[in-house]
């Protein structure tokens, strides 16, 4: 008999996790309600997640069981219940099968590739500063720099500006991202250069070029949950767009009609 991955993974949704009564709770059933509880998870430590999620299945069939024992899903209030569930379930495989299975990585990749591709080439520059209230207190920072004082130690001593407890350092920046004046003086530097005073609206800055460098985008991976999430949403309004052209859909009340129709189109996830 040969073991296939899919026989595997039948099992594993079959394995039981508790017992309430003769009733079981298996993997499937703890899958389920992963996936209904959706990002409120990320309330939950991890250390807890599998615990409470089991607790919660194990309430809801007590529950379950003593609405049963009550006759409470005998009444037309739990028929209607039960059948909107059921659209909403029929709903949440269709959108799994048909929409974010047909989402791939390849797709996202081939997404990211083409706008790297568009990206125009940008040079990002790294500085220190520090900030004082006049140009003879910037004069003499110049000149204790000359004599060897440690830029990072001097702004921690003597900054005025927020950079001041990370040693003047502003970090990575591009063009258009500073004041006119402070990113003119910038630019003339060469890497490890300390600039002359400068005068902003802010006070007057005493800059050291610390890198330069071109900038890269980011990595793959770091986008892509977000092009992927943008994708299944694309996905959804064409799958949308296809159901609604072929199927008769009728808004009965008339203020319901009037708001939906001056509304955008929204998925169904």
């Amino acid at each position: 008999m040969m073991v296939t991955t899919s026989t595997i993974s039948l099992a594993q949704d079959k394995k039981v996790l508790a017992r309430v009564n003769d009733v079981e709770i298996t993997q499937a059933d703890y899958d389920t309600a992963v996936a209904e509880v959706g990002s409120e998870i990320a309330s939950i430590p991890v250390a807890d997640r599998r615990r409470v999620l089991l607790e919660f299945l194990i309430e809801n069939q007590l529950l379950a069981a003593a609405a049963e024992k009550d006759k409470l899903t005998d009444t037309p209030d739990f028929a209607q219940r039960l059948k909107y569930y059921e659209r909403r379930a029929k709903r949440d495989l269709y959108f799994e099968r048909k929409v974010r299975d047909a989402v791939k990585e390849a797709d996202a990749r081939r997404i990211y590739d083409e706008q790297v591709k568009k990206i125009k080439p940008e040079t990002e520059l790294r500085a220190r500063h520090i900030l004082v209230k006049s140009e003879e207190d910037a004069r003499d920072i110049v000149e204790q720099l000359a004599r060897g004082r440690d830029f990072a130690e001097l702004a921690r001593e003597k900054s005025a500006g927020p950079s001041k407890s990370q040693g003047g350092d502003l970090g990575y920046f591009t063009k258009g991202q500073m004041v006119p004046e402070f990113e003119a003086a910038v630019l003339k530097l060469k890497k490890g250069e300390v600039s002359e005073p400068v005068k902003t609206q802010f006070g007057w800055h005493v800059i050291k070029l610390e890198d330069k460098r071109e900038k890269q985008p980011p990595a793959f991976d770091q986008v892509k949950e977000r092009i992927m999430s943008a994708l299944v949403q694309q996905k959804a309004q064409e799958v949308l767009k296809g159901l609604r052209a072929s199927s008769k859909v009728e808004i009965v009340d008339p203020q319901v009609r009037e708001a939906i129709e001056k509304a955008p189109r929204g998925s169904f996830n």
